[in-house]
């Protein structure tokens, strides 16, 4: 039996490096997404999984659904010979039937899934054992931005669970469970790191160890959705404490925007909570505004202060640099 690993995000590259470094474990196969389009020019650039397995010499494909049969019978033949060879000979047809016999035949692979992006479904769920490892304290924050959306919601605590795929959104039995405390002063950068060793940590000893899966409790289900363009902006008629988390949440991988008055958006890097009663306090829900030296956002209730800003086509910067090249002082 061979392990196959199914990723896409720099969390999944970081535990497909976990996996590499142990020679037990190491995936014979890595499947991640196609290339897209990305940064100002809209070149097409690898997921970080297909880069990161090319670097550590694994074989990569990136099919474009892994539940067609030619993909289907690249996991089945995994560590077996050449991939793709059923796929020449037969085409769709042969891939599929070959991908079939390898199954019927005891070749079924353990399938590592970590944030690939992508719904897999029967009967690719049913050919092999698939063990997904998701960044969240299940069945809280199931869905595809657990880590932001714990950040968002101001919880105290998250972590990882080790999880059966099945049909449903993360809702198959968990093997495994592993919690980190949120910091005060956590980014999602910061959060992220901490839960990929702590993910590496349990994929290991479940590969290892082998624990008994217990179905998830039906209480306290909540749903991380993907993230969007209205999350990312900082709605100055929301706290200012819910917009100061919700910067740390999304820094550095997606960033948090402001809308100035003339309606361009201005990126938000790095922000903090100004006291309600001090020197600070503003309009109610009245936007950015540049007051003694610093870049103030008025919100209902609260100030956030701008620390680390970026404008649309331009580099981030500190708030003093900004406003040096921004006019004078007042409302932006």
């Amino acid at each position: 039996m061979s392990i196959v690993f199914l990723g896409t995000s720099e969390f999944a590259a970081a535990i497909l490096d976990r996996l590499a470094r142990s020679q037990a474990h190491r995936p014979a196969l890595v499947l991640s997404r196609p290339d897209r389009p990305s940064g100002r020019g809209r070149r097409l650039s690898p997921p970080p999984v297909a880069e990161r397995a090319r670097a550590l010499g694994i074989a990569v494909e990136q099919p474009e659904s892994v539940n067609d049969p030619e993909a289907r019978e690249l996991i089945a033949r995994a560590g077996q010979g050449p991939p793709g060879a059923a796929f020449l000979r037969g085409g769709v047809q042969g891939a599929a039937a070959e991908g079939r016999a390898g199954a019927e035949a005891g070749s079924a692979q353990t399938v590592i899934v970590c944030a690939f992006g992508a719904l897999i479904k029967e009967p690719l769920l049913s050919e092999h054992e698939l063990i997904n490892v998701h960044p969240s304290l299940l069945p809280r924050w199931r869905g595809a931005a657990p880590i932001e959306r714990a950040l968002m919601a101001g919880d105290e605590r998250t972590g990882v669970s080790i999880m059966r795929l099945g049909a449903g959104l993360d809702d198959g039995p968990v093997c495994l469970v592993g919690s980190e405390p949120i910091r005060a002063d956590d980014t999602y950068g910061s959060l992220a790191a901490r839960l990929q060793e702590l993910g590496g940590e349990l994929l290991e000893r479940a590969l290892e160890q082998a624990p008994p899966f217990r179905e998830q409790d039906g209480d306290g289900v909540t749903y991380a959705e993907k993230i969007g363009p209205a999350d990312r902006l900082l709605d100055p008629a929301r706290p200012a404490l819910e917009l100061e988390r919700v910067v740390r949440a999304l820094h550095p991988h997606i960033g948090a925007r402001v809308a100035l008055a003339d309606g361009t958006l201005l990126g938000v890097h790095r922000a903090a909570l100004v006291d309600d009663g001090g020197p600070g306090a503003g309009e109610a829900g009245a936007g950015v505004a540049a007051r003694e030296g610093r870049l103030l956002l008025d919100c209902t209730p609260g100030v956030l202060e701008l620390l680390v800003v970026q404008p649309a086509g331009g580099r981030a910067m500190d708030a003093a640099s900004y406003l040096r090249g921004h006019g004078p002082p007042g409302r932006l």
